[in-house]
C-alpha cells in the first residue's frame, strides 16, 4: 500500500535534515532532492495506474467511522501529481535561490514539512487529520513566508498567521458542529448522514466551511493576507504558496466537502458564481495598477483563482472540467512566473518593473519562459490557459449564464493588457540594468524551462482519447458523491 508513503517520505525527509544536515548542509539538499523526486515518481505512477479506482487504507485497527482513513481517487491522484511537480521544481530552484539569501538546512526541513502537510489533507478521508495536517502545513509556510528575515517578510508572515489562525478558527468551529450532528468525522459517512440533519445546520456547518476555506483559497473577499504573503516570500515559495498551497488547502478541500460531502447545495454554487466573478474582476483590477513584479502575480492568483470557483459554481460536468483543468494549469504558469521574478530579483536585486527592461540579452530563459508563461495565463493559444478558460466560458453559455462567460472574458482580456505591460517593461525597450548582482544558474533555468514545457504539454489533456484518462475520471469523481461513499465506506474491507 503506497497511501502512507505521501507522508512518510517528505516527513522522515524533514527529521533526517535536521537530525543530520546542522553539521552537513549539503545532506539538506541530497535528501529533499531525493524526497521530491520520490514523491513525484510515487504519484505519476499512481495516477496513471489507478485511473478511475478508488483506495482506501485504515491507519488503525479501528473499523469506520471510528478509525482513521486515508483516500486515494481520481481527484485525489490528480492534485498529487500537481502538488509533486511544483515541490519538485521549486525545490530545484531553490538550490541555488536560497543561496543568495543564506545556506540553511532548515529551509529545506520546513520545505519537507510544507509538502508532508499538503500531502496528508489531500489523502486524508477525515475531518479530524485534514485539520491537523492543514496546521502542519500552515505554520511551515508561515515560517518559510520570513525566512528572508527581512522587515518586510517578518511582517507579511505576521499577517498571513492572523488571517491563518482566523481561518481555522473557523474550520474548526464547522469541524465541531458537523461532529455534533453526525457523530462522526469520516467524511465519507458524513456525507451518508447529511441528508437526515436539520437544514439550519447543514447551512452553518457550510458557513463555516466555506469562510474557513475561502480564507485559504484566498478568492474574494478573504484574500487581504495573499499580496503581502505571496510578494514577500522567497520566490520558490511564493510559487509553492501560489501554485499549490491555496489549492491543496482552500481550492480542493471546497471541492471535496462541497461536492462529495454536501452534493453540490444550490445556495453554495451560486456562491461560488458570485465569487468566483468578483476574483476575477477586482483581481485583475488590483494587479493592472502594480509596478512590483511579484505584488503584481499575488494579485493575478486571486484573479484566476476566480475562473475556477466559476466554474464549480456552474456545477456542470463541463464547468466541473474547466475548473479542474485550470486549477492545474494555474499551479503551471503561475509557478513559473514566480520563477521568473525571482530569477530577476536575485540578478538585478530589484522588483520594480520601471527599474528593468531589455532582460532579452541579459536573461534569456528567464525572458523566454516568462512570455511563455504570460500567454498561458492570458488564455492565448495555443497554450493551457486558453483551454481551459475556454471550456469554462462555453459551459458557462451552456448553462444559460452569459453574464458569468462575458465577465470571464473582460477577465482575461485585462489579464492579456496586464502582462503585456511585464513583456514590456520587464523583458523589452530600452534597459535600465547597470549590472546583475547575481548569476542564474542552470539548476533555476531547468526549472523554468520544465514548466515551461509543461505550459504547452498540458494542452494535450484536452485532446480526446487523453481526455477520457486524465481529466475525465476526475470530473467524475467530483460530481457523482453516491459513487465517493460507497467506495470510501464499502472499500475498507478490501484493505
Amino acid at each position: 500500500m503506497i497511501l502512507p508513503y505521501y507522508i512518510i517520505i517528505p516527513l522522515l525527509a524533514a527529521f533526517l535534515i535536521s537530525l543530520i544536515a546542522g553539521k552537513k548542509d549539503n545532506w539538506a539538499v541530497i535528501l529533499s532532492v531525493i524526497a521530491t523526486t520520490a514523491l513525484l515518481v510515487l504519484s505519476l505512477f499512481s495516477f496513471i495506474s489507478m485511473k478511475d479506482e478508488t483506495v482506501t487504507y485504515s491507519m488503525s485497527a479501528w473499523s469506520l467511522p471510528y478509525g482513521i482513513v486515508l483516500v486515494q481517487d481520481a481527484l485525489t491522484s490528480f492534485i498529487l501529481v500537481m502538488v509533486s511537480i511544483i515541490s519538485f521544481t521549486s525545490l530545484i530552484f531553490s538550490i541555488q535561490y536560497i543561496r543568495h539569501l543564506s545556506m540553511d538546512w532548515k529551509y529545506y526541513s520546513l520545505f519537507m514539512l510544507l509538502v508532508t502537510g499538503m500531502n496528508g489533507v489531500i489523502i486524508t478521508g477525515d475531518f479530524f487529520n485534514l485539520y491537523v495536517f492543514m496546521e502542519i502545513a500552515l505554520f511551515s509556510a508561515f515560517a518559510l513566508v520570513a525566512y528572508g528575515s527581512r522587515a518586510e517578510e517578518f511582517e507579511a508572515a505576521f499577517k498571513y498567521a492572523v488571517m491563518g489562525s482566523v481561518s481555522s478558527f473557523l474550520i474548526l468551529a464547522g469541524i465541531a458542529v458537523t461532529y455534533s450532528a453526525t457523530s462522526t468525522l469520516t467524511m465519507a459517512k458524513v456525507a451518508e448522514v447529511l441528508p437526515t440533519i436539520d437544514q439550519k445546520v447543514i447551512f452553518w456547518i457550510g458557513a463555516f466551511f466555506m469562510a474557513g476555506f475561502g480564507l485559504k483559497a484566498a478568492a474574494m473577499p478573504f484574500h487581504a493576507w495573499l499580496p503581502d504573503a505571496h510578494s514577500s516570500a522567497p520566490a520558490p515559495i511564493s510559487s509553492m504558496l501560489s501554485g499549490v498551497l491555496i489549492k491543496a488547502l482552500g481550492i480542493y478541500v471546497l471541492i471535496r466537502i462541497f461536492y462529495n460531502v454536501f452534493n453540490a447545495p444550490e445556495i453554495f454554487t451560486e456562491i461560488f458564481l458570485v465569487l468566483g466573478t468578483i476574483s476575477i474582476i477586482i483581481g485583475v483590477f488590483l494587479a493592472i495598477g502594480q509596478w512590483d513584479m511579484k505584488r503584481l502575480l499575488a494579485y493575478h492568483s486571486i484573479s484566476q483563482i476566480g475562473y475556477i470557483l466559476l466554474g464549480m459554481g456552474i456545477a456542470t460536468p463541463l464547468g466541473i472540467l474547466g475548473a479542474v483543468f485550470h486549477l492545474f494549469n494555474h499551479a503551471i504558469f503561475k509557478s513559473l512566473l514566480f520563477y521568473n521574478a525571482g530569477s530577476v530579483e536575485m540578478a538585478l536585486g530589484t522588483r520594480d518593473l520601471r527599474k528593468m527592461g531589455n532582460l532579452m540579452k541579459i536573461l534569456p530563459t528567464t525572458s523566454q519562459t516568462s512570455l511563455i508563461a504570460s500567454l498561458s495565463i492570458s488564455g492565448i493559444p495555443p497554450f493551457n490557459g486558453f483551454f481551459s478558460k475556454l471550456i469554462i466560458i462555453i459551459a458557462a453559455l451552456q448553462a444559460g449564464l452569459p453574464w458569468y462567460a462575458v465577465f470571464a472574458i473582460i477577465g482575461s482580456l485585462l489579464t492579456l493588457a496586464s502582462f503585456m505591460k511585464v513583456q514590456r517593461y520587464g523583458f523589452k525597450g530600452e534597459t535600465n540594468v547597470d549590472s546583475l548582482e547575481n548569476k542564474v544558474g542552470w539548476r533555476m533555468n531547468t526549472a523554468m524551462i520544465i514548466l515551461a514545457v509543461l505550459c504547452i504539454a498540458t494542452s494535450l489533456m484536452v485532446v480526446p482519447g487523453i481526455q477520457e484518462v486524465t481529466l475525465d475520471p476526475v470530473v467524475k469523481v467530483i460530481a457523482d458523491k453516491t459513487e465517493y461513499i460507497q467506495l470510501v465506506l464499502g472499500g475498507m474491507n478490501g484493505n
